[in-house]
């Protein structure tokens, strides 16, 4: 009987997005995977691979193996079979590791089995961002290439829980299966936040040669991330929240001037959203069709009434699209909703956005973009597509059932290969502006540039797991006239500042008098982003007639409270003042008449 000597070549799908190859492994061997990471304090991981083969046959053996791993980083690599060890060879290439060996012996004969080990150093599986500890390990491409394949993820205890294991098992169990994986890699995370430290340069200029009113969108708190702005040069006239929640911050330019703005904060980001009740009518403005979300369009309204659900929309997307990274690389125009459609083989995170955005709100489900900041280890896995300062763009949409914004991002499942990142988020991801009302404003930050020229580099993020959340600032003054007369409405304005770094919460307004009508009045001040500022009219009634004395009234916010006074005239001395003013005047008129009829008379004297 002829004897077949197959050298196994392994594809470490683990490792790797490549699609396995038929081998002799499969065809004539049956192949159990055992793969442990064990990460240590430093983040250093020992990867250790046990791997079975079983002859299906008696007329093949294997007499080497050849693993390719996908982890550029590796060393102390050993080997071993039943008889001692190997000696393994490792090959550096660009996308890894070759890592091959003799085995010490043949097993021969049907259903005997051959074992052996490879094990390694890496540090590409763990890492410590800002205050979170994150291990990404991408998936097997092709399951059924594998007769068992089982990992084992070990941490240590000072890690604590995970806040996030992808793919979920229900409990902190991080032991998963060849059926648990499937296509999907494994991602977990530890710890509660993250927070990063910006540092942001918009380029402003005004060509005209009159003044103009401009705004720029600074990074806002959303409900997953709390923004505090430590500094703005030079300060705005005013900052302002929009529909969306953007925090447009208003500058005056005057002719012909190009203006630097520096932006400096910091941003706490969350795994969790908040609550963010919206009602039927505010809701109603997230199903519109705008450009490059073509609702209408019956193309996208046939598959929008297949697929029905957030959670079949992404699935499309990550199933359907092809990510095209010389998209990226050449600067190509954003396609839109239908164009992506019809064009699924070139697809970047903007094209997968809105598609997403596209398809919810034909299916009645309202949807938005957000573009900002996303942090990656691996940008082949995990790629950012926007071409200004390298940002990132995906969808959210909002659901009913839970009362909020739900963030997706359907490219990053599409590029790792299936890690889930629609029931779970990270904390990668830092919103600077959200685009609901409009498919292209506001323009986030990095995107403000000068025409025709290139400038450095203007976003700087980093990690601060030092930073400590700072007190809220909110001050306030009234602004009234010196003197106001009975008879007509009394009316003062309150103007409410936020001196803090952060968003200050909706509050109550509560203004009180003993004398003032109304005694008790009670406003609602709203939410006002760091430097910027609110004005509330605050109104009584009119007066009797014969009022001639102050009234005051109390303005409590937030636990502080303001006293002011009304200097109060009667309206009659309005009227004895204007009185006084049409007597001296009607007193002056006469003796000019007299003079000129004076003089007419000398003038016709003979």
């Amino acid at each position: 009987m002829n004897r077949f000597i197959a050298n196994i070549l392994f594809f470490l799908i683990l490792f790797l997005f490549l699609s396995p190859l038929k081998t002799f492994a499969s065809e004539y061997f049956t192949t159990s995977y055992y793969v442990t990471y064990e990460v240590g304090e430093t983040g250093d991981a020992q990867a250790t691979i046990d791997v079975t083969l079983t002859n299906k046959t008696s007329d093949y053996y294997a007499s080497s193996y050849k693993v390719q791993v996908g982890f550029k980083d590796i060393t102390n690599v050993l080997a071993k079979d039943a008889s001692g060890d190997l000696s393994p060879v490792v090959t550096k290439i660009p996308d890894g590791n070759i890592i091959e060996a003799e085995f010490n012996e043949k097993v021969v004969g049907k259903d005997n089995s051959l074992t052996y080990t490879i094990s390694f150093t890496t540090s590409d599986i763990a890492h410590l961002n800002g205050s979170i500890w994150e291990i990404n390990i991408p998936g097997i491409s092709d399951p059924s290439a594998f007769d068992a394949f089982t990992v084992d993820v070990k941490v240590p205890e000072s890690f604590g829980n995970a806040i996030y294991i992808k793919p979920y098992q229900g409990s902190q169990e991080t032991r998963f299966t060849k059926d648990q994986l499937g296509t999907s890699g494994i991602s977990i995370a530890y710890g509660s936040e993250q927070i990063y430290a910006f540092d942001l340069t918009y380029h402003l200029q005004n060509t005209n040669v009159f003044a103009v009113q401009t705004e720029i969108a600074l990074p806002p708190s959303t409900n997953y991330q709390d923004v505090y702005i430590s500094s703005i040069e030079p300060t705005p006239d005013n900052v302002a929240l929009d529909q969306d929640g953007n925090w447009l911050a208003t500058y005056s330019l005057p002719p012909t001037t190009k203006q630097d703005i520096l932006v400096k904060g910091h941003a706490i980001v969350r795994l969790i959203p908040k609550k963010e009740e919206l009602s039927e009518e505010e809701l109603e403005a997230y199903l519109v069709q705008d450009d490059y979300w073509e609702v209408s369009d019956p193309q996208i309204q046939k598959l929008a009434k297949e697929l029905q659900t957030p959670r079949a929309i992404y699935q499309y997307l990550v199933t359907n699209l092809s990510y095209d990274f010389s998209r990226v690389e050449e600067n190509k125009p954003r396609l839109g909703g239908v164009s992506t459609l019809e064009n699924s083989s070139s697809a970047v995170c903007l094209e997968f956005t809105d598609l997403f955005i596209t398809l919810a709100r034909a299916a009645g489900i309202p949807a938005r973009e957000v573009d900002g900041y996303a942090h990656t280890e691996n940008d082949r896995q995990r790629p950012l597509s926007l071409v200004q300062d390298i940002l990132h763009a995906w969808p959210e949409y909002y659901d009913a059932e839970k009362q909020t914004w739900i963030m997706v991002d359907p490219t990053w499942g599409n590029t790792t290969g299936g890690v889930d990142y629609f029931d779970v988020f990270d904390f990668d991801h830092f919103a600077f502006v959200i685009k609901g009302a409009d498919s292209e404003y506001p323009v986030p930050a990095g995107g403000y540039k000068y025409d025709g020229e290139e400038t450095v580099k203007d976003l700087s993020i980093s990690f601060d797991p030092t930073f400590k959340k700072p007190d809220s600032n909110l001050s306030f003054y009234v602004d009234t006239s010196e003197t106001y007369f009975s008879q007509l409405p009394l009316e003062a304005t309150l103007v409410v500042q936020n001196k803090g770094q952060g968003l200050t919460p909706q509050n109550d307004i509560s203004v009180s008098s003993s004398n003032l009508i109304p005694g008790e009045q009670h406003m609602v001040l709203p939410q006002i982003p760091p430097y910027g500022h609110v004005t509330i009219p605050v109104k009584f009634q009119k007066e009797p007639l014969l009022t001639n004395e102050e009234r005051e009234f109390t303005i409590l916010i937030a636990g502080s409270s303001l006293t002011e006074s009304l200097r109060v005239r009667p309206i009659l001395y309005s009227w004895y003042v204007l009185g006084s003013g049409g007597g001296i005047l009607a007193v002056f008129t006469i003796i000019i008449f007299i003079i000129i009829r004076k003089s007419r008379r000398v003038s016709v004297s003979q």
